[in-house]
C-alpha cells in the first residue's frame, strides 16, 4: 500500500522530484545554448553559413558544397538556421512544444555534426574546442535532446502544461 501512495505523489509518469528537476535543468541549459547561438547570428549582420557549409568534410560534404554554391539558398539556410536556433531555444526554455522543439534541434544537430564530423583525417578551418574523434559536442548534444524527448519534462514545468492538460 505505502509503494501505491508514494508512486501517486511523483509529480510526473512516476519521475521523483529530482528526476524532474534534473530534466528541466538540462532542457533550460540547452535552450539557453541554443537561444544565445540563435541571437548571437540574427544580431550580426556579417554572420553567414557560407563558410561552415564550404568548410564541410567526410561523407556528405557535397551536398553541404553544393548549398553553398547558391546565395539564394545560402541566405534561405543563414535565416532558417539563427531564427530555427533562437525559437529552439526558447521552446525549450519556455518548456512551449517541447517536443517539436527536441526533435528539431536533434535535425539541427544532425546537420552540424554530418557537416563536420570529427574524424582523425578532418581537419577545419573553424577551430574546435578539443580534439575529437567520433563523439563530439554536437553528438552528445543530440543524445542530451533525445533524452528530453524521451522523457518530457514541459508538461509538468513548462508552457505545455497549460496547453495539453487541459483536459485532465
Amino acid at each position: 500500500m505505502f509503494k501505491e501512495k508514494s508512486a501517486s505523489l511523483l509529480p510526473c509518469r512516476g519521475y521523483s522530484n529530482g528526476q524532474l528537476s534534473m530534466l528541466v535543468i538540462l532542457r533550460l541549459a540547452i535552450g539557453w545554448h541554443f537561444l544565445y547561438e540563435g541571437i548571437s547570428k540574427i544580431l550580426n549582420p556579417n554572420w553567414s553559413s557560407i563558410g561552415f557549409l564550404l568548410d564541410s568534410k567526410g561523407l556528405f560534404s557535397g551536398m553541404f558544397h553544393s548549398l553553398a554554391a547558391n546565395p539564394d539558398v545560402v541566405h534561405s539556410i543563414d535565416f532558417l538556421n539563427a531564427w530555427g536556433l533562437a525559437a529552439i531555444g526558447l521552446g525549450l526554455i519556455t518548456g512551449l512544444l517541447t517536443q517539436i522543439a527536441t526533435i528539431a534541434g536533434m535535425v539541427l544537430l544532425a546537420f552540424y555534426y554530418l557537416s563536420h564530423p570529427p574524424l582523425i583525417t578532418s581537419e577545419y578551418a573553424i577551430p574546435s574546442e578539443g580534439s575529437y574523434l567520433w563523439v563530439n559536442k554536437n553528438l552528445i548534444e543530440f543524445f542530451a535532446l533525445w533524452v528530453l524527448f524521451l522523457f518530457p519534462s514541459g508538461n509538468r514545468i513548462g508552457l505545455d502544461r497549460f496547453i495539453f492538460n487541459r483536459k485532465k
